[in-house]
């Protein structure tokens, strides 16, 4: 038994899809639990709620924690220690692995400019704060023996029918209302973004590799990174729109920030546009033979496949 929990997410919906090559027994855990593949078994459950959790681990072999929180510093600082460490302890007691899909909030803001496994761990962000705080709930258990888990890192992603991607909410749709795609800071900085198939694709074969686990593995990530503006140029592009930028300082996102709940949350994060983002995944890439999809390939597949 594989189980996913935060299965109806936008990694768990795609990992759910992959499982099959390695298994043929899935369980999709979530409030309300959507099947994926005919056999899927659906188990409805508050993740906040550790007997529960215990209940939905029950049985499996292979653990995958995908759940997306609403994006709200509150919200994550109350609710993630408590799913996380409810999860490792079901973990524990019933002998399962556990493979965490986690982001690179907790790395240092000089580590930014090139992020590897190795990075230094020093959280700029409250955000950050509480990643950090999780991953070393898990890897303490891990250090000590008693868990047997991996952490997977992805990037800012983007993909088709994604609508928690930064660039489908303001570059796609944007251009698909006849608005200008918006970008934060500077356009001219290159941005890492994990194309969400490889990421489901990836967490699929690091669950179901033996010799994966007590590690952290970035996933895989086309290494010719984009600046924003490059990025949107692939998109306009494709989309036979006119190749124009909006671009919203950090003065505006305050502003807009009390009207719009969202962008309250995103001032704190700017770090992560005003210099170089790069995402290094040559440890994955190397390792299990990996060819990231391209960015040009992956927005004409994002595109195709969002407008259907």
């Amino acid at each position: 038994m594989q189980t996913i929990l935060g299965a109806n997410g936008t990694i768990g919906s795609l990992l759910a899809k992959e499982l099959p090559k390695y298994t043929d027994r899935i369980r999709l855990v979530g409030r309300n639990p959507k099947k994926i593949n005919e056999t899927d078994e659906l188990f409805p459950a508050d993740l906040t709620q550790p007997e529960q959790v215990e209940k939905a681990i029950a049985g499996s072999e292979v653990v995958y924690l995908l759940v997306g929180l609403d994006y709200n510093l509150k919200v994550w600082q109350e609710k993630w220690p408590v799913i996380m460490r409810a999860t490792i302890d079901a973990c524990i007691k019933h002998n399962a692995r556990l493979v965490f899909f986690d982001n690179v909030y907790m790395y240092d803001i000089k580590a930014i400019r090139h992020m590897t496994e190795n990075s230094a761990i020093n959280p700029p962000s409250k955000k950050g704060a509480v990643r950090r705080q999780i991953a070393d709930m898990l890897l303490s258990e891990v250090k000590a023996g008693k868990l047997t888990a991996l952490i997977a890192r992805s990037a800012d992603f983007y993909g088709p029918n994604n609508d928690k991607s930064f660039l489908i909410e303001v570059v796609y749709k944007n251009i698909k209302k006849g608005k200008k795609p918006n970008w934060f800071i500077d356009a001219d900085k290159k941005h890492s973004f994990t194309y969400t198939p490889d990421a489901a694709k990836a967490t699929a074969i690091l669950g179901n590799t033996a010799d994966a686990f007590g590690q952290v593995w970035h996933l895989p990530t086309d290494k010719n990174t984009l600046t924003g503006r490059e990025m949107i140029s692939l998109f306009t592009m494709e989309m036979n729109a006119a190749d124009k930028i909006f671009v919203l300082p950090n003065w505006l996102l305050k502003l807009l920030g009390l009207f719009i709940p969202l962008m309250k949350e995103m001032p704190e994060m700017m770090y992560q546009y005003d210099r170089d983002y790069i995402f290094d995944s040559s440890k994955f890439d190397g390792h299990f033979n990996f060819l990231p999809t391209t960015y040009q390939q992956g927005v004409k597949d994002t595109i195709a496949q969002t407008s259907n």
